[in-house]
């Protein structure tokens, strides 16, 4: 053979063989020196809990070696939109989304799909799409039957049991979450599981009159939303009736139902607070815990949750088999999206240190 023809062979081999090389790569493979990027979506920043997602989430994906880029949607739907797209744009092997409106991402996470990026719906299921692979979160209808169960408890009832003889009626009143959330109907099904029967037999009366999602829903979660619903409904049902308690499935709601309450001379020695519920263990909350007020929250840890959701993502880049614990419940109108669910934890005044504070959740300095 001439030393031509060899130099041509070597020369045809080292080529083959950075083409089967090129050929075996997967997604999961970063070109030497880069990190594989990590978008993750929340919906704004006006929920401390929101930021501490996000924050966490950064923290335990660096950790694992990829890049991240965080973006807050500030609760509007075309900037979510705008900045998703902008995460597959710049090649974003993972996204982590918590929806504004979980119906809106179809197009934008087919685009994903197409890139070959895997997507975890975070917290909030995205529906009406196949391109959603998995789903990290709280068990949604526990929370709601804990929080039930909290404002029974709360007025002297106990779930399944009928009211002791002489104990009630008792006026409530029920919120519900974003209508375009669908976590918010699992938390008011699951309240209303367990608040339905004591309704049924007339112990707990809803003087208003308003029951459902449909009548009872507080669109994006607002604070001021709720403050002025329960402003209406003090001045047209408790002219001349006390409110003894009321359902609310979030803690900013709770802080502004709180505030009209106030308004009207509630949370006085001669009036005291309703029994009042709450979700997601926000400081204002659990002050307001601590100052009598609010009665309940439910503690959601946020770190737990970015940590599942990191560990999900890193096992699907790699080709391992995805922890899941549950593949039935969570029907997104398309398909039913494999789901790790999370135990929440009840939250009054009695636990609030051992819970939140002894666990390095909420420091005690921003308690005072």
């Amino acid at each position: 053979m001439s030393k031509k023809v060899s130099y041509t062979l070597v020369a045809v081999l080292v080529l083959l063989s950075l083409v089967l090389s090129a050929c075996g790569s997967t997604a999961s493979e970063a070109p030497a020196g880069e990190k594989l990027l990590v978008g993750i979506s929340m919906p704004t920043k006006s929920s401390t809990r929101w930021i501490s997602d996000g924050e966490s989430m950064v923290k335990e994906f660096e950790a694992m070696g990829y890049a991240t880029d965080l973006q807050f949607a500030d609760n509007d739907i075309p900037n979510q939109l705008a900045q998703i797209e902008n995460m597959v744009t710049k090649g974003a092997k993972v996204l982590v989304i918590a929806a504004i409106d979980g119906t809106t991402l179809s197009d934008v996470l087919q685009k994903a799909h197409d890139s070959g990026a895997i997507v975890i719906s975070y917290d909030r299921l995205i529906t009406k799409t196949a391109n959603v692979d998995y789903y990290a979160t709280f068990d949604n209808f526990g929370v709601g039957v804990i929080q039930g169960t909290q404002l029974l408890e709360g007025l002297g009832l106990k779930p399944g049991e009928k009211a002791p003889a002489g104990v009630g009626p008792f006026n409530v009143e029920l919120f519900g979450g974003s209508p375009d959330d669908t976590n918010a109907f699992y938390f008011y099904d699951g309240a209303m599981s367990v608040i339905q029967p004591f309704i049924d037999d007339g112990t707990i009366v809803i003087q208003s009159g308003q029951m459902g999602m449909d009548k009872v829903g507080t669109l994006r979660w607002l604070a001021a939303t709720a403050q002025s619903r329960m402003d209406n409904l003090l001045s047209a049902y408790y002219t001349d009736k006390r409110v003894d308690a009321v359902l609310s499935p979030y803690d900013g709601l709770s802080i502004g139902i709180l505030s009209s309450l106030k308004g009207v001379g509630y949370c006085t020695p001669e009036q005291p607070c309703p029994v009042v519920t709450g979700q997601d263990a926000e400081v204002a909350s659990v002050k307001s815990i601590i100052a009598g007020e609010q009665t309940y929250t439910v503690f959601k840890d946020t770190r737990v949750l970015a940590k599942q959701a990191a560990k999900m993502a890193d096992q699907a880049l790699k080709g391992q088999t995805v922890e899941i614990n549950d593949t039935t419940t969570y029907d997104n109108l398309v398909k039913v999206v494999p789901s790790y669910l999370l135990t929440p934890i009840s939250i009054d005044i009695n636990n609030y240190q051992k819970e939140l504070v002894d666990t390095g959740y909420i420091k005690a300095e921003d308690l005072k």
